[in-house]
């Protein structure tokens, strides 16, 4: 059976794939459509599932279940704020750090060496944050990636992505294959940002899983692009 939900509080795609994610932990959930404009969801289960029941799953967030004539949905734009950034700032503040110390060598900082240890800390640390809710990560990712918007499965696999090649940066840096295979996955995921900012989508980005509420922006454009660069200069002859 199918049921419909009217949801408050949401105002972007992130905070439908944090509903969505919450949802389907409902007992016969088997499938949980969610739309932020319209601040619906619909729900196709097994049993029926009642509003004290979805008001449950959502305990201890800002979404509430509502009547009908009760919803109001915000689109207004939140400004911006420097301490949205802050988790985000102190994850690269840390991998910066111990990639500095690491590269350490002979009074100065060896700059290949601190790029392949800044970019296996930068990959392993951001597979781990969404590793810590896969589902909900996916649940993101679709939201904008180009891939996971054609088979949500892209979701479950890039955080592995990651974590491999975040390994690859401490075992086979300079390896060409590696550097081509970081230039390939991070351009291919840059597009669907570019796209994402470009069409003015207030959507969560997923770089540090269901951790943190992220809003996507340019600062997301300027991360993937950073590891891209990074990744090409490793390619240069004598690197």
């Amino acid at each position: 059976m199918e049921q419909e939900l009217h949801i408050a509080g949401m105002t972007c795609e992130g905070c439908a794939a944090k509903v969505a994610h919450l949802l389907r932990q409902l007992p016969g959930a088997e499938e949980v459509r969610v739309d932020h404009a319209q601040g619906l969801a619909v729900i196709r289960s097994s049993r029926a599932v009642s509003a004290s029941d979805a008001s449950a799953a959502l305990q201890g967030t800002k979404y509430q279940v509502v009547a009908a004539a009760a919803v109001e949905v915000d689109n207004r734009t939140e400004p911006f704020a420097l301490r949205t950034y802050y988790p985000l700032a102190l994850v690269i503040g840390f991998i910066t750090l111990v990639s500095s110390i690491t590269s350490w060598s002979h009074g100065t900082i060896d700059p290949m060496r601190f790029m392949a240890h800044f970019m296996a800390g930068f990959f392993i640390a951001f597979s781990f944050f969404k590793l810590l809710d896969v589902r909900g990560f996916a649940d993101s990712y679709a939201g904008y990636d180009l891939l996971a918007m054609k088979w949500k499965g892209y979701g479950f696999v890039y955080p592995f992505v990651e974590l491999a090649l975040g390994a690859g940066y401490l075992l086979v840096a300079h390896a060409w294959w590696l550097n081509v295979a970081t230039i390939a996955v991070m351009g291919f995921s840059l597009l669907g940002v570019l796209r994402a900012v470009l069409n003015k989508q207030r959507i969560r980005c997923a770089c540090l899983g269901t951790v943190f509420n992220l809003p996507m922006s340019t600062v997301t454009i300027a991360e993937d692009a950073l590891m891209i660069a990074m990744a090409a200069l490793m390619l240069l002859p004598g690197s």
